[in-house]
């Protein structure tokens, strides 16, 4: 697997941060609003080193947006020496990712704001890169849009992105807002409200968006509004041929598809499973039309996903939602120098990296 993450950093304006009230403390625990505060009113400005590092095997996110933090929202940024690691570096337990010197007045009131950055956007990276694996190279398309608030679709998307630069694997984001950092656009299928605003019928749903959708989009068309995926995926192939790029298969995981039926008995047979997805394969086949693809989506997860690989079922692409933006991955920032000496709490100790580069002045 592709190892090596993008080294160029994104510059501090793409983040869109606010930049007047994160430098007022806005986003900040207050305990480090007051420590500033004590330290100002006392004429005290203690040169630290601040470490930051997090306890898991992980995929680095959101680096960069944590310098943008600290360059225009420190009070001397030029005064700070910064060295970080790169978004989609892999992480060892306790590895230090980022150390920060300088005036510690100057940058205690960020440590909430940047630390919370690095976990929201390690965790996305680090579940993307999991799932990627999985899918042993085939496409996922980043589907959490809808279970999360709208303001953080922009980094988890980049997040993701670099989950695919990092394992040279296809990761599609489903809004445009989730890939305004890096230039993409979003993508996306015939949804179940266009089938219903037709009256309910897929035909005719996907006749109209396919003649709408420019050439060079390929038109995906979720089958399962009746809840008889095969039937549906034949009458669509049939109605757009070539045009078709693929099928979604989206069946609730509390309901039976209809074309299985008759054949329960041995195997779990609700929502998007193995079986229902060789039956759907099988169909298109024997109808010619082997050229469109099947993707999956509702409820899969690594587990899920690594599952079907393993048991070889014809699958071209996963949509994964929920289950991307679950879990922990939090981040420690600890002084451990101070004007020029070790001092740091019992058992927190200055653990050089020598994979930190040093970020220059002036930028990420």
């Amino acid at each position: 697997m592709p190892s090596k993450p993008p080294r160029q950093r994104l510059a501090p304006e793409v983040f869109g941060l606010p930049v007047e009230k994160m430098r007022a403390g806005w986003y900040t625990d207050a305990y480090f609003n007051h420590a500033r505060a004590t330290l100002l009113a006392d004429g005290r400005h203690p040169r630290v080193v601040v470490q930051v590092f997090q306890k898991k095997e992980a995929w680095l996110g959101g680096i960069d947006e944590a310098i943008a933090i600290l360059r225009l929202c420190s009070y001397d940024p030029d005064g700070l020496t910064i060295r970080a690691l790169h978004d989609g570096d892999r992480l060892e337990p306790w590895e230090t990712v980022l150390t920060i010197e300088g005036d510690y007045t100057t940058f205690a009131h960020l440590e909430t704001a940047y630390l919370g950055t690095l976990a929201r956007r390690t965790l996305i990276t680090t579940n993307v890169v999991r799932v990627l694996e999985a899918a042993n190279g085939k496409r996922i398309i980043f589907m959490p849009a809808r279970f999360d608030h709208h303001r953080v679709q922009a980094g988890d998307g980049y997040a993701a992105h670099v989950a695919g630069q990092v394992t040279g694997f296809e990761i599609g984001v489903t809004s445009d807002e989730q890939a305004s950092w890096w230039g993409g656009r979003g993508i996306g299928t015939v949804p179940h409200s266009l089938i219903a605003a037709y009256g309910g019928d897929t035909v005719l749903a996907a006749r109209r968006f396919a003649e709408w959708a420019p050439p060079d989009m390929s038109v995906t068309v979720l089958v399962d509004f009746e809840n008889d995926s095969v039937r549906t995926a034949l009458e669509v192939a049939e109605a757009l041929g070539e045009r078709l790029w693929g099928v979604r298969l989206d069946t609730s995981e509390a309901l039976i598809d209809r074309s299985l039926w008759d054949e329960m008995g041995d195997f779990e047979p609700t929502g998007v499973n193995e079986h229902l997805v060789r039956k759907t394969r099988a169909g298109l086949d024997a109808a010619g039309f082997g050229q469109v693809r099947i993707v999956v989506s509702g409820g899969f997860t690594v587990e899920k996903i690594r599952a079907f690989e393993e048991r070889g079922v014809p699958v071209d692409a996963y949509g994964v939602g929920s289950s991307l933006i679950r879990g922990a991955d939090d981040f420690t920032a600890d002084v451990v120098m101070t004007d020029g000496r070790p001092l740091g709490k019992f058992g927190r100790r200055l653990r050089d990296n020598p994979r930190l580069e040093l970020v220059e002045p002036g930028g990420a």
